[in-house]
């Protein structure tokens, strides 16, 4: 990045984020290590030191002289990119300033507390020894949309979610979710009687070594382009992926009975660290470098995940990879294994769903939450709730098992709470972006079968790894897909076309 010489509050301000930057790689190594590697007894010890550096950063982001250099910033001759990073900087600058550092430090240090203690809790169904440590998360992040609030003027539920997706509101996403629930209860009886009356997909014979399993994982990756001097995968109770653009450290989790949890985790997990490792170097350390939104983000993993990773022509790519770790079996035969990934079936657990029912997963996580932040409802509702709406919209009884129930997921305990519907508005993304590829080269399924995956590595990199934060979403929309908006009438065309077409 090559500083403007005739703009000296402005390169106060990108020293001032490049010092923040650094400082946050230290923090995202912490947090992973927290998840990953760190001994249970090392957990308090790491949260006071979490807590105190997310302390710093507020410190350094709220300085009072910073909003003079903001002012006096926006009146220098800057270019395009600099006016957009600035941009970036003040929507920063006003979220931090809406906080005080007690409610940082605070909601740090119960987060960290909370995730650490569900990692047995949910192990042993203790949704009453998990309350408390919720409770207390839950109140903060009540707290923090309450100022969030006040300070934006959005609703409490709204001042959250745009933390993780900016611009996106309740109304929008009850609109698109609403549309959802319309349709997708039918499409998921559709589909399942549909596949009863296909041959039977033969199942997986197991056990499957851990170290198959990643070794399996590694390769795959490295089909997918993962640059593995720039990152890692290890192990964690829940997968995800942090770190910095040089430094991605990312997790999944093995089952010695499925390879198939494990594997299309990686694929998901991959699909967020390339588009990490190709976000714009020459702004690395500045917000415009940083990815637009948690929804496009889950775009790149659902892109990997769902609409390459459970491809008909894929199936022949990860087939071979398959026998080569674990032997021969009839499962890895190319349509069965596609049958296999493709198989829709209601289950419990959100990461291991299918296609077509994961949303619903979604909508009850949202539906809850933002219940739960305007205070309707009490963490000790969540059970009861959760029931209900597990058997509304999949038909599943959940009662008394909050393990593969309410305790399932990270976030909440972790203070994630307005992300959830990141998840499907990035599958709606994710449709979006492969209708533009293929109406802009019919060729693209075609080479996909012959293995050539690199066409669509460059067009997801061209139209959204290298334009990190550049554009606000709309505009990221538009010069990506040619439309206004998020188009949801790609994603339902998609599941219609692979699953009922």
């Amino acid at each position: 990045m090559t500083l403007n010489s005739n703009a000296p509050a402005y390169q106060e301000l990108t020293r001032r984020w490049t010092r923040m930057h650094r400082l946050s790689h230290l923090q995202d190594i912490a947090s992973w290590d927290q998840a990953a590697l760190m001994p249970a007894k090392g957990n308090e010890a790491r949260s006071l030191a979490l807590a105190e550096m997310g302390g710093l950063l507020h410190e350094l982001i709220t300085e009072p002289a910073l909003k003079g250099s903001l002012d006096a910033a926006a009146g220098e001759p800057l270019g395009e990119d600099e006016r957009a990073n600035l941009r970036e900087m003040r929507r920063a600058w006003h979220a931090a300033n809406a906080l005080p550092q007690r409610l940082v430090e605070a909601k740090s240090l119960a987060a960290s507390r909370c995730e650490h203690a569900w990692r047995t809790q949910r192990q042993a169904n203790d949704w009453a020894g998990y309350l408390p440590g919720l409770r207390e998360v839950v109140a903060l992040a009540r707290e923090e949309a309450r100022c969030l609030s006040d300070s934006s003027g959005l609703a409490p539920y709204d001042a959250l979610m745009d933390q993780y997706e900016p611009g996106m509101r309740a109304a929008e996403v009850d609109r698109l979710f609403g549309e959802l629930r319309q349709w997708l209860p039918a499409m998921i009886r559709e589909v399942q009687a549909k596949q009863q009356a296909e041959p039977a997909v033969i199942q997986p014979v197991g056990p499957f070594a851990k170290e198959a399993q990643r070794a399996l994982g590694a390769d795959a990756m490295r089909l997918l382009g993962f640059d593995f001097e720039a990152g890692r995968m290890d192990e964690s109770a829940h997968p995800f992926c942090g770190g910095v653009p040089e430094d991605v450290r990312m997790t999944t989790r093995y089952a010695p009975d499925s390879f198939l949890s494990a594997l299309m985790g990686t694929i998901h997990e991959t699909g967020h660290g390339r588009y990490e490792q190709r976000l714009p170097r020459q702004w690395l350390g500045q917000p415009v470098a940083r990815a637009r939104s948690m929804g496009l983000h889950e775009s790149q993993s659902l892109s990997f995940e769902m609409q390459l990773g459970s491809h008909p022509a894929f199936a022949e790519l990860l087939a071979p990879l398959l026998v080569k770790h674990f032997g021969s079996q009839p499962v890895f035969e190319p349509g069965n294994l596609y049958r296999l990934l493709t198989r829709v079936s209601p289950g419990l657990i959100r990461v291991d769903a299918d296609e077509v029912s994961y949303p619903a997963h979604v909508i009850l996580r949202y539906e809850i939450e933002r219940a739960l932040v305007e205070g309707s409802i009490e963490c000790e509702d969540i059970p009861a709730l959760w029931d209900e709406k597990m058997m509304e919209l999949l038909g599943l009884d959940t009662r008394g098992n909050y393990k593969d129930g309410c305790m399932q997921d990270v976030h909440w305990g972790a203070g994630l709470i307005g992300y959830f519907p990141c998840y499907t508005l990035g599958a709606m993304y994710a449709a979006q972006w492969f209708a533009t590829m293929r109406r802009e080269r019919p060729e693209l399924d075609a080479g996909i079968a012959r293995g050539e995956l690199a066409p669509v590595f460059a067009w997801l990199e061209e139209r959204i790894w290298s334009q990190g934060s550049r554009w606000e979403t709309p505009e990221l929309v538009r010069r990506a897909s040619g439309e206004a908006a998020l188009n949801p009438a790609h994603f339902r065309a998609h599941l219609q076309a692979r699953y009922l077409g």
